[in-house]
């Protein structure tokens, strides 16, 4: 998979000037605008577990984005880190751990005494929640993929989730199951054309670093929707409407709320 992909690479980079197939751009007409909670609204609740994945439905919020990884004993867990170290009482790197050992830690009481007893949640529990309220972003840091795509299926969220993470990955979960929305990150005109034709993406990923008008231009040809990162300075009116003059079609943030009470008062609001 890594070899056929690398080989699309290598060859879209050799084919220099040739254009993507024509498709009409998506038109601004009656656009809405999505609203991602980063790690759920964890302002105000620990990142990353159920209150703030309830906390980013109550806020209005059209996703919630999580962060999955992978057990040593193979049970999806969700944690931003690569380590247990910032957010629970535990130590050490998450694939190491059973899913035991993590479950047995306090992933709440680091954040604020209010939230002691808080649990690493597993990915089950994400989409249980999520389940006919709210669509899940879900950015994969380590998962087989078709493990991922069998979690999925079996909470029929396969039309309520966007999958985010490494384009191998993102390939490897294409091949498998075409129909799912994986989400590859822009990055650059060159790579976001390869990306194109190697997966025929509905919908792209930015951040501050590639949210610029010639990578913006290679999404809009492919006809795919733009969720753009507004995080840290970032995160206020003047920046979210100047993504949306850009072609944002979602805007991940760490103000579910606020972001959801200008959308409404622009007309903008998905719902």
């Amino acid at each position: 998979m890594r070899q056929t992909l690398l080989s699309l690479l290598l060859a879209s980079s050799m084919a220099t000037g040739v254009a993507l197939a024509q498709t009409a751009p998506a038109t601004d007409t009656a656009k809405k605008i999505v609203v991602i909670a980063h790690r759920g609204e964890h302002l105000h609740h620990p990142e990353n577990t159920l209150p703030a994945f309830q906390a980013a439905i109550d806020a209005g919020a059209d996703y919630f984005e999580l962060d999955v990884r992978t057990t040593s004993d193979g049970k999806f867990v969700i944690m931003h880190d690569n380590t247990l170290d910032r957010t629970t009482n535990g130590t050490g790197e998450v694939h190491k751990h059973t899913f035991d050992e993590i479950r047995a830690l306090d992933a709440g009481a680091k954040f604020s005494p209010a939230f002691a007893g808080t649990k690493v949640p597993t990915l089950d529990e994400a989409f249980d929640l999520a389940q006919g309220k709210i669509n899940v972003y879900v950015d994969t840091k380590y998962a087989d993929p078709q493990q991922l795509i069998d979690t999925v299926v079996k909470h029929d969220m396969q039309d309520h989730v966007v999958i985010y993470g490494n384009p191998f990955f993102l390939y490897e979960v294409h091949k498998i199951r075409p129909t799912l929305k994986v989400m590859p990150e822009a990055i650059s005109p060159d790579l976001c054309k390869f990306l194109v034709r190697a997966m025929q993406p509905k919908v792209i990923a930015f951040d501050a670093n590639d949210f610029k008008d010639e990578v913006i231009g290679c999404a809009k040809q492919a006809n795919a929707e733009i969720y753009v990162d507004r995080l840290g300075d970032a995160d206020n009116p003047e920046t979210w409407q100047k993504a949306i003059d850009s072609g944002a079609n979602g805007i991940q943030t760490n103000k579910p709320a606020e972001l959801a009470d200008y959308l409404r008062a622009h007309h903008l609001a998905a719902h």
